[in-house]
């Protein structure tokens, strides 16, 4: 069956509110960790992961990180206003030119109590800073803002960790206190960018990391600057409504070069969350697009929604993706990916995922089961009947891909 035809009533069950994790537990690497590998499920914590992968494994992290993505203002009467902002309004924009850009820049943003912002242009200040946002443009439900600061010495990505706040997720219903500026952080996050955390990552310390590597398991990173879409309850009955966020992917060339190898020496490739596992499995899907007379430019690699149901697999496609790069002379791949990875999709690249339990309805759970089959509803039965803790701050999974 073709993932357009899913009902995703058939990947729904019951999360009950107290299953919930509010909070982040008091250390980093105290999570349970439930392994599902050869149908068969067993219990351990993050603290001792490395003894759940086999010695040769290649982790692949997400080094993105979260910005302080959410503006609280006021209007002239006093009520407040609040400007998620989204993504940069520039298609293809480099992330990292984007947040160290100075004076104004344009953002597509989600803005709260829109009916309240009267006046051209809303301000917020402190003795040392000023920011101001226009609306300039509303399309589908975004809003374009412009923000402008004093002073312009500033980058906006230190504008927004002095005005703005953690966009914690709203099923936490809470509002972003000082823990989250830590813990919805990775411990290896990078490149600002996302409006979201990579939550597989959460539970990574660096003693996790040692423990790693005293076991011979190498680890790479490349970037996926998660977007507020990552979470998006699917609302349409069949997945055929649904229209899947894009988002931009950042990957060395020497980081591809290690993949390949492991994959020519068979060794396992673990992804540490679903934002690494859509990366990579994009990566196989742009490497057959780059192995086409058509692919010119970066834009022609983007993966559509449904490509990768569409396009005929090949076992090349990496090694075609790395020859690409070469002629074009590049060492970074930054390229948008809109896949989306459903049953009965089969993984090219990734042979085990690290992730947390995901919302019902959710195009994350869908992931889930391409990677283990219908099985996924024994592991979330196991996990709601065993005290796991679920969503972003909750306890996690090693899931290995059921063939």
């Amino acid at each position: 069956m073709h993932p357009r035809e899913i009902h995703i009533s058939d990947y729904s069950y019951h999360l009950p509110d107290e299953k919930i994790a509010r909070y982040p537990l008091p250390e980093r690497d105290g999570s349970k960790l439930l392994v599902y590998r050869n149908g068969q499920i067993s219990e351990s914590s993050y603290r001792h992961l490395a003894a759940q992968l086999p010695e040769n494994a290649l982790l692949i992290f997400n080094n993105s990180k979260v910005i302080h993505a959410r503006l609280l203002f006021e209007n002239a009467q006093g009520a407040k206003i609040e400007i998620f902002c989204l993504e940069p309004s520039e298609e293809n924009s480099e992330m990292a030119s984007v947040m160290s850009r100075t004076k104004a820049i344009r953002w597509k943003c989600l803005i709260g109590r829109a009916s309240k912002w009267k006046e051209k242009i809303l301000q917020k200040k402190t003795d040392a800073l000023k920011l101001t946002a226009e609306l300039v443009d509303r399309d589908a439900g975004s809003f374009t803002v412009e923000f402008q600061w004093q002073p312009e010495h500033l980058t906006f990505a230190e504008v927004l960790d002095k005005l703005g706040s953690m966009p914690i997720p709203p099923y936490l219903h809470r509002s972003s206190e000082e823990v989250d500026s830590t813990r919805y952080q990775t411990v290896y996050a990078k490149h600002e960018g996302s409006v979201a955390a990579p939550t597989a990552g959460l539970h990574f310390t660096e003693g996790i990391i040692e423990s790693l590597r005293s076991k011979n398991i190498a680890t790479e990173e490349v970037t996926l600057h998660v977007g507020a879409g990552t979470f998006r309850p699917v609302k349409s009955e069949k997945m055929d409504g649904h229209d899947m966020h894009s988002e931009l992917i950042e990957v060395k060339r020497e980081t591809i070069e290690k993949i390949v190898t492991a994959k020519k020496t068979g060794k396992p490739i673990v992804a540490v969350g679903t934002t690494s596992m859509r990366t990579l499995e994009s990566l196989y899907w742009m490497g057959l697009k780059a192995n086409t007379n058509e692919a010119k430019s970066l834009d022609a690699l983007e993966v559509k929604q449904w490509e990768a149901y569409e396009l005929s697999p090949c076992d090349d496609a990496l090694n075609s993706l790395l020859e690409w790069m070469k002629k074009q002379h590049l060492e970074r791949l930054i390229c948008k990916t809109q896949i989306i990875i459903a049953p009965p999709y089969q993984p090219k690249v990734v042979q085990a995922l690290i992730t947390n339990f995901h919302q019902p309805n959710s195009t994350l759970l869908l992931l889930v089961a391409a990677v283990v089959g219908n099985d996924w509803k024994k592991i979330y039965d196991y996990a709601l009947s065993h005290n796991f803790r679920f969503l972003s701050y909750g306890d996690g999974s090693l899931l290995f891909v059921q063939r």
